[in-house]
């Protein structure tokens, strides 16, 4: 598919939330797929070299280290202190400065806060804010900090047939995309005014989800079963993803793990419905959240015994070439006032994260890329030590510098909820100047002339229809799999 570029050039706060009820090859130092087949940066090769420098100690296991020390104490010695110092935080501050800055804490700014829905007024003299209500920053610092968080890690059982026993330099889009997950998880089950507690013992549902999300083959959302459910689309061990392929794994691991426990005890108890263009299903303008098509998904995940069921919807899009098109930034920041809303899987070039909230141009983001060692917590350990999984650093970048390519999510659980999400969808479209992020319609239609359509936003019909994921060396410039969407 040929690279073009695009030639297409708030909401009232609320406090409340309509859901209070419970219920990305380490031998290739090439950009993640979703940087659209670029020519790798100097920052990101240099990044790709330092993890993956790091990610070696890991990948096989340290018992032979010292088994011909004559011959291996000079390497030995230097493997030991890069590890070290890498562990001591220095590789966040290389990684940092290849990629840029990582600004901590709430941005100098008294405007509101969205995070995932909800919307918190931050005051001149935080001394004034009210750190018991749902406004304020005191309110804000408690509800990121109870968003779940998922990184790097270190020491678990091998993947599959491979012998990585971390995900370092590589997984950071998976571990992005778990966290979406954990969120739709944690509203599903516990509701959006959920906070962790801080005393013992925690509740049940919080340690099932922190379990779905273990280093093993037993946990039913661990990287190893990310990995080997999504190979169909190019995952494997090592390799960076994009968003596309990663929503598609997701979908596919949760029809999996359905199939594998029956009906009645599902890991993910909600239909995913993974939104696409108009065109054959798969490209073509903006994607479109077509009501039939996510009936019948809830028909199909309730085995025909619902017409509605709670539903994950995530939606991939391509945003521009090198960055994001600045008409899209209005409306990627009106998302996070949707109750519904998940975040987004995005970030920079081969730097994925998990962005949660926004403030004025600022997207506000959990990050994975901290190494830690294997914390794998039992079902019915509700005296866990949960630490690992929560921070409260708040970390923040410029909207207009994220990869364009990325995914949005939301969490809809019931057709109540449904049909909210789609009144504030087609008004955020109607209101998009002509730069809708998706669109909504009631009946997949064929366009009778898409090409006409495509020439009055500036697009260009692909002549390529393959969705199969590329190799990382494809350096002739050919398309990845996230190019199956033109804006």
């Amino acid at each position: 598919m040929k690279e073009f570029r695009d030639k297409a050039g708030a909401s009232k706060c609320s406090s409340k939330s309509t859901r209070d009820t419970p219920n990305r090859s380490l031998a290739s130092a090439s950009s993640e797929p979703g940087s659209g087949g670029r020519v790798p940066s100097k920052g990101s090769l240099l990044s790709s070299f330092f993890t993956s420098a790091f990610s070696v100690f890991d990948i096989y296991s340290e018992s032979s280290a010292c088994e011909k020390k004559t011959v291996h104490c000079r390497s030995n010695g230097w493997a030991a202190a890069v590890k070290k110092l890498v562990t001591a935080g220095s590789m966040r501050r290389i990684h940092e400065r290849v990629l840029g800055p990582s600004r901590t804490g709430i941005p100098n700014s008294t405007s509101d806060i969205w995070l995932l829905g909800l919307c918190y007024k931050i005051a001149e003299d935080d001394s004034t804010t009210d750190a018991t209500g749902s406004n304020g920053s005191a309110a804000f610092n408690q509800d990121f900090s109870s968003r779940i968080l998922l990184t790097y890690r270190k020491g678990f059982d091998a993947i599959g047939d491979s012998k990585f026993t971390t995900d370092v330099g590589w997984g950071c889009m998976l571990r992005s995309s778990q966290m979406l997950v954990a969120q739709a998880l944690l509203f599903h089950r516990l509701g959006r005014s959920w906070r962790k507690s801080l005393d013992k013992p925690f509740d049940p549902e919080y340690v099932e989800i922190l379990h779905l999300f273990g280093d093993s083959e037993t946990s039913a959302f661990s990287i190893h079963n990310l990995l080997q459910a999504g190979k169909t689309y190019g995952l494997a061990a090592g390799s960076w993803v994009g968003p596309y392929a990663m929503c598609r794994s997701l979908e596919s691991l949760a029809r999996c793990k359905k199939e594998e426990t029956g009906l009645g005890c599902q890991s993910l108890p909600m239909a995913v419905y993974v939104v696409s263009g108009d065109e054959d299903g798969e490209r073509g303008g903006a994607p479109v959240v077509c009501v039939e098509d996510a009936s019948r998904h809830c028909f199909e995940f309730s085995k025909g015994q619902a017409d509605w069921t709670p539903i994950l919807l995530l939606v991939p899009l391509v945003l521009g070439l090198d960055k994001v098109n600045p008409r899209y930034i209005p409306s990627l920041r009106l998302t996070f006032t949707f109750p519904q809303s998940l975040g987004i899987l995005g970030g920079k070039p081969s730097a994925s994260t998990y962005i949660v909230g926004v403030q004025e141009e600022n997207a506000l983001y959990l990050d994975p890329h901290e190494v830690q060692p294997v914390v794998n917590i039992a079902r019915d350990n509700l005296d866990a030590d949960t630490s690992s999984y929560h921070c409260d650093v708040i970390r923040h970048i410029h909207l207009d510098t994220i990869d364009p390519s990325l995914a949005l999510g939301f969490y809809c659980r019931d057709k109540d909820d449904f049909d909210d999400f789609c009144f504030r969808a087609s008004k955020l479209a109607d209101e998009s100047n002509g730069a809708p992020l998706f669109t909504v319609t009631q009946t997949r239609k064929k366009a009778a002339n898409h090409s006409d359509v495509l020439g009055e936003t500036g697009g260009v019909q692909a002549d390529d229809d393959s969705l199969c994921a590329m190799s990382m060396n494809d350096a002739d410039g050919k398309a990845h799999e996230d190019d199956w969407q033109l804006l």
